[in-house]
């Protein structure tokens, strides 16, 4: 597993992963260790490596033999960008005896241009445009009367904010930011000077704008399905496990650190559609989430072997395609989590025949 170094953690990343993903690899009779960029040194006889001692309950540094596959989980793209980061994982790929994948974050933009461009995806795709001037939303608003604006390399939610034009309104633009758990809310008579707020929260960063969807709600929240696909054993894509989020009551997002909750997606979809259409959305979702994998693994020209989505719901029982993540956080629900730990060494062991 690939990260970076950390001067008080040793390495950055989400170190209870790093532990499941060892011991499962122990179980499954896999050899798995930790490296830093800064270690892993390509043409060494051994490699620096980290295992966790259950005895000691810390990490120690061990001498490991070369990885013939990396699994990146360098956990920030500000590390990610780094050019001398950069410089390894372009090694890690042209190498011929090591196999990496999902070698970099996703990128907004370049999801939404990709999967919009092609015949079997597209219609998933809500209407999307990068996010230049206040005449770009002003046109967007003509159509759908509430948008989106998302930073392209944003994560769990953060600098998400909606806007929503409402003509009968005395006040008809209406703006929501969100800030942890919660959302502020501002009101005016005209976009521009609803822009100037909107720019102080961009500063410099990229966002896109997008077409607000009415998703399927419980109980007055809005709801979205949280999907994990990977490939197997066998080098193909397959579904992991589907889970709902629910958003939180004062959330615009239903990220569970935003305050969203975690939920039975069937529970969800029965509780908007009758139980026979419930279960069919949630067979369609299963292979739409599928589909767009194998899609962006296309348009992305690199080897993927994993991806979570977020996939909404429309209240028709509509499918729309929001998000997909390179990196996927670590599923809460059980079921899940086992068999995508399980699923992750059973392909890194199909691409460790492939090196023969």
């Amino acid at each position: 597993m690939l990260t970076v170094y950390d001067r008080k953690r040793k390495f950055r990343g989400n170190h209870k992963n790093f532990k499941d993903i060892i011991k499962t690899g122990e179980q499954l009779g896999c050899q798995v260790y930790v490296v830093t960029v800064r270690d892993l040194k390509l043409s060494a006889d051994f490699i620096k490596g980290y295992k966790y001692s259950t005895e000691r309950k810390q990490w120690l540094q061990g001498r490991y033999p070369p990885p013939n596959i990396v699994y990146n989980r360098i956990p920030l793209r500000e590390d990610e960008s780094r050019p001398l980061v950069q410089k390894k994982i372009k090694e890690c790929i042209a190498h011929p005896k090591i196999k990496l994948y999902n070698p970099y974050f996703f990128n907004k933009w370049e999801l939404f241009e990709w999967l919009s461009k092609a015949k079997s995806t597209k219609s998933y795709i809500p209407h999307t445009q990068k996010l230049k001037s206040s005449s770009v939303i002003s046109s967007i608003l003509k159509t759908y009367p509430s948008v989106y604006l998302k930073p392209e390399s944003g994560k769990a939610g953060k600098g998400i904010m909606t806007l929503q034009y409402c003509e009968e309104d005395k006040l008809p633009y209406k703006l929501k930011i969100q800030d942890h758990s919660k959302s502020t809310t501002y009101k005016s008579t005209n976009l521009e000077s609803l822009w100037k707020r909107i720019k102080r929260n961009i500063k410099q960063n990229e966002y896109i704008i997008q077409q607000g969807i009415e998703l399927a709600a419980f109980g007055g929240r809005p709801f979205d399905l949280r999907v994990l696909v990977q490939k197997n054993a066998n080098g193909q894509w397959r579904m992991t496990g589907v889970g709902a989020r629910l958003a939180g009551r004062r959330s615009i997002t239903t990220h569970v650190p935003r305050g969203g909750t975690i939920e039975d997606p069937i529970l969800l979809l029965s509780s908007v559609f009758d139980t026979q259409l419930a279960s069919n959305i949630l067979n369609d979702v299963k292979s739409t989430a599928l589909e767009i994998a194998r899609q962006i693994e296309k348009s992305s020209g690199h080897a993927l072997g994993e991806m979570s989505m977020d996939l909404g719901i429309d209240q028709d029982g509509g499918i729309w395609f929001f998000e997909a993540n390179s990196k996927p956080m670590k599923f809460d629900e059980p079921a899940i989590r086992k068999r995508s730990l399980e699923r992750l060494i059973q392909y890194c062991t199909h691409l460790a025949k492939q090196n023969g």
